[in-house]
Formats: structure tokens, C-alpha cells, sequence
């Protein structure tokens, strides 16, 4: 018999110390029943992902050493476990301000606590800001563990191109403890790099990486291990917490299923909106649903995310609204079994063109108008009977500016900004392909904010979206993304799935010329 390691991903939440170490101690059960020689959880399995600037608060770090310590112990009468966590350094960059963080890898045996690895590539790039909050870590040696010798990385450390990290060392297998968002086709980087280093250290490679929605972030799981030639010997579910226990010489090579892209997208926005109402204790969440294709699938991917009966959709028809529209949308939610309303937007937007006057003439200000009225009845079902508002955005017009700010660009979070309306249209028929929900109408009508006669986007979205794309994922801007640069600011928290989303990885200034 081999070495036998338990992976375990698992899903913590940023800042719940005592529930993190709950978790983690739960899934090191699971392993030690399966008679795992070693048990490996994620980066940043304890203190939870992205924390970000609370790590400038000395108290939190104390705290997550102390929680270190007490997952130790608890878990001193079982094999040894490797978990993600933080350690101080005595380095703070000539910087008094500076935290001088670690992003490390603790061995815990015996009761005790001992640095393995910490992560000395410390990214900078899109979401990562790392080095504001970390320093480099020392080299250190392998470990011996059950009369091996194991090495191990942190996060990033596995993308190091020239061998500078991991120079060959015998070791009977290698350890990454990830904490890598998701992106479209990452699953295939990962194993990329875990090939390389598996090749030049002729020796199995464990990678295993954190789960769950962190704001933006999606954490995939879908840890895995390599065996010396390369061959994918162990996958994890993806999107959910899994434990699985091998061992490094017995196990055979296994098949990888061929990759749906729409299904793992689907499965990563349902996460993402399921933890951020989950961790954030939000009980409901309620959306516009207006006959159009974007929010027919926020609506699918709410109700699926956090039950049905938590979900209230809200039609707002307008004077100038198809009666199918309105249809459908009653058609869509009866499939789904959440909460319908109707609210009939004429008496506000009366009432405003009574009030207004003048003020709505010429240019878009009387169709904004509309757009504000009907975010006023949504914020409102929100603030009488809590919970979140979801926004129904897609990529494309945000990057076009082809929305309303204080209107239909209202809401906490954005479960769809991150895909293109081409990318909505597929993913959206995807899900009416595979459910049967969506009525023909929705996908088959011309897109239309229904805001004047006759109305219909003055866009080829084929296009458009993916001539936009291209200049958000290059980095670039053209005048239309300019120009809305400040609508972006303002926008709820957009789930992230591609390489490049608007957000925190995307800091382009609104005055600039």
C-alpha cells in the first residue's frame, strides 16, 4: 500500500473562525474514516477567502493563529492533516503598515501546528491584490509523513513556469493547497501546471482547491490528483464540498467526463448567488421579471439556488408593455413554483409625468423615468419583507452603458453580468433544453426594455457582445465604455465566471481622457 490522502474541499465563509474550523474538522472525519494516511484542506481554509483589509486588523490574525491551534488539537487523535491558514512574519517590507501576513500551509500532528509552505509568488494580477496584504514566504523543506517525503505549494506557487520553487527533490508526491476562483475552462490550466510539475518531480500531484461563493468569487473545487505521468488519478465534484481518499501508487488512471461549458456555468452562478445569500443570513431574494430572456434566467437560477419558495418575481407592466410579456413571465414563474406578483406601473409613472412636466422632454429622461419607477416598486418589496434585490444585467449592456442607473442597473447582486447576451441566449437555452421551462416566446422575441412604442434594442448583439468582450478582456476600452465607466461604479456585485469581469478586477478610472 501507498501513501493514502484524503482531499477535502471544503466551503468556509470569510470570518467564521469557529464555523471554519467546524467544517474543516467535519471533512477530516470524513477522511480518517476512509483511512487517509494524510489529509490536505485548502488555502485559506480557516480564515475564509478574499479577506482582503481586515487582515490590517492584528486582532483577526491572532484570532486565526488561535483557531489554527484549536483545530490542532481537536483534531490531535487522527492522522496528520495539512490546512490553509496565516502565520505573521517577522518581514514587513520596511513598512510598519504593512501586515507581513503569510499565506501558509500548517501541518497539524500531534496537537501541534508547524509551518510546511508558504506561498512565495504572490499575485497582482485581475482580483489579486496579495502583496498588499502578504510578504514572500521562506523556502522550506519537504516533510516526512507516514515515511514519506512530501513536498508542498501554495495557490500560485503551482504556476511557476521556470522550476525556481520546486527544484527536483525525491519526494514520493507533491501538495497544492489552492484557493483559485473560477473562470470558464480554469479546471484545464490547472491541470496543465499540475502535469509539468508531476513530470519534473516524477511524482504524483494532489491539488486541492476551495469551494463555495465569496462575493465576486466562485470557488470550483474540483480538486484532483495526477500520478507521476501525468494521468488524472482522482477529480472531486465541482461546485459543492466533497472528500475523497486515495491511495498515490494503487490508484488507476480515471476518465474525464467531456465538459459541458454551459452546465458548469450554470452550476457556478447558482453557488455564487446560494453562499452570498447564505453567508450574508439574506432569507429572500425578488427580481423583475419582465418577458425578457435576462431575467427568465436569473429567475431559473434564483430558484434553483435558494428554493422557490424563497423567490418572489415581480412583473411591472407599462402602458407600453406586450401583453405576452406579461404572460410568460406568470408562465415561468407558475413553472418554477416562486412567489409571482403583478404591479401596474401607470399610476406611479402617471403621477411622475404629472409631477415632472417638462423635465421629460427630449432624449431618454421619460424612459429613465420608467425604469426608476419600477426599481422603486422592487427596492420596496425588498425593504418591507427584507432580503435582496437581484439585478438582471448582462455583460454586453453594461459595457455598452445600455442601462439606467438608479433603474434597471438596481440590486445587490448580479448573477448574469459576467455573461455576454450571446452567452445568455445560449446558456438560456441550454437550461430550456435541459428543464423545459423558459416559454418559446422569451428566446424567440426580439430583446426590448419595452420603455416607448414599438421599442427593440438597436443592437446586433451577435455582434456587439463579442466585439465588447473582446476589449474588456484585453483590457481596453472604445468610447462606449468610457462613457459608462460610472454607471459600473455603481453596480451591484457582479458574479464573476469569466477571466475578465467588471469588478474588482477591472480598475478603470471614471475621469480620464
Amino acid at each position: 500500500m501507498g501513501l493514502k490522502i484524503g482531499l477535502a474541499q471544503v466551503n468556509p465563509c470569510t470570518g467564521d473562525l469557529e464555523g471554519n474550523v467546524a467544517r474543516c474538522l467535519a471533512a477530516v472525519e470524513t477522511a480518517r474514516a476512509g483511512g487517509a494516511d494524510l489529509i490536505v484542506l485548502p488555502e485559506m481554509a480557516i480564515p475564509g477567502p478574499a479577506p482582503r483589509d481586515i487582515l490590517f486588523d492584528p486582532s483577526f490574525a491572532e484570532a486565526i493563529a488561535a483557531a489554527t491551534r484549536d483545530l490542532a488539537r481537536r483534531a490531535s487523535d487522527g492522522p496528520p492533516v495539512v490546512v490553509g491558514s496565516l502565520a505573521t512574519s517577522d518581514d514587513r517590507r520596511a513598512n510598519p503598515q504593512h501586515p507581513g501576513l503569510l499565506n501558509a500551509a500548517f501541518l497539524l500532528e500531534h496537537g501541534r501546528a508547524t509551518l510546511v509552505a508558504a506561498k512565495r509568488r504572490l499575485p497582482t494580477w485581475d482580483v489579486s491584490f496579495e502583496p498588499r496584504w502578504f510578504v514572500p514566504g521562506p523556502a522550506l523543506p519537504p516533510a516526512t509523513i507516514a515515511g514519506r517525503r512530501v513536498g508542498f505549494l501554495v495557490g500560485e506557487d503551482l504556476w511557476d513556469e521556470e522550476g525556481e520553487l520546486d527544484p527536483p527533490a525525491k519526494l514520493n508526491a507533491l501538495v497544492c493547497i489552492a484557493a483559485s476562483p473560477y473562470h470558464q475552462q480554469v479546471l484545464e490550466q490547472r491541470l496543465v501546471q499540475a502535469r509539468r510539475h508531476a513530470r519534473r518531480q516524477r511524482c504524483p500531484v494532489v491539488y486541492v482547491n476551495l469551494c463555495g461563493g465569496n462575493d465576486e468569487l466562485i470557488f470550483d473545487g474540483q480538486s484532483f490528483a495526477v500520478n507521476a505521468a501525468g494521468d488524472v488519478i482522482a477529480r472531486l465534484t465541482g461546485f459543492e464540498g466533497d472528500v475523497h481518499v486515495l491511495d498515490l501508487e494503487t490508484a488507476a488512471p480515471v476518465e474525464l467526463a467531456e465538459g459541458e461549458p454551459e452546465k458548469e456555468v450554470y452550476q457556478a452562478l447558482v453557488l455564487g448567488v446560494r453562499d452570498f445569500a447564505r453567508k450574508n443570513r439574506l432569507e429572500r431574494a425578488f427580481l423583475g421579471l419582465s418577458g425578457g430572456v435576462d431575467s427568465a434566467l436569473v429567475a431559473v437560477i434564483a430558484a434553483e439556488a435558494l428554493g422557490p419558495e424563497r423567490v418572489t418575481a415581480v412583473a411591472i407592466p407599462s402602458r407600453y408593455t406586450d401583453p405576452r410579456s406579461t404572460t410568460c413571465a406568470r408562465e415561468l414563474a407558475h413553472g418554477l413554483g416562486i412567489q409571482f406578483e403583478v404591479v401596474d406601473l401607470e399610476p406611479l409613472h402617471t403621477a411622475a409625468e404629472r409631477t415632472l412636466g417638462h423635465l421629460l422632454e427630449g432624449g431618454t429622461t421619460a424612459e429613465n423615468v420608467q425604469a426608476r419607477l419600477r426599481a422603486l416598486i422592487l427596492t420596496s418589496f425588498v425593504n418591507h419583507h427584507g432580503g435582496l434585490l437581484l439585478n438582471t444585467s448582462n455583460k454586453t449592456e453594461s459595457a455598452l452603458g445600455y442601462g439606467t442607473l438608479y433603474g434597471d442597473m438596481t440590486g445587490t447582486l448580479c448573477p448574469i453580468a459576467d455573461l455576454t447576451k450571446p452567452q445568455v441566449y445560449g446558456l438560456s437555452r441550454w437550461v430550456q433544453a435541459a428543464r423545459g421551462l423558459i416559454p418559446p416566446y422569451v428566446l424567440e422575441r426580439p430583446p426590448s426594455a419595452e420603455l416607448r412604442p414599438g421599442q427593440v434594442d438597436p443592437f446586433d448583439y451577435d455582434v456587439i457582445g463579442p466585439a465588447m468582450e473582446r476589449l474588456v478582456q484585453a483590457n481596453r476600452s472604445d468610447a462606449a465604455l468610457r462613457r459608462s465607466e460610472h454607471k459600473r461604479w455603481q453596480m451591484g456585485i457582479v458574479l464573476k465566471v469569466s477571466i475578465k469581469s467588471f469588478g474588482t478586477g477591472r480598475l478603470m478610472p471614471v475621469t480620464r481622457r
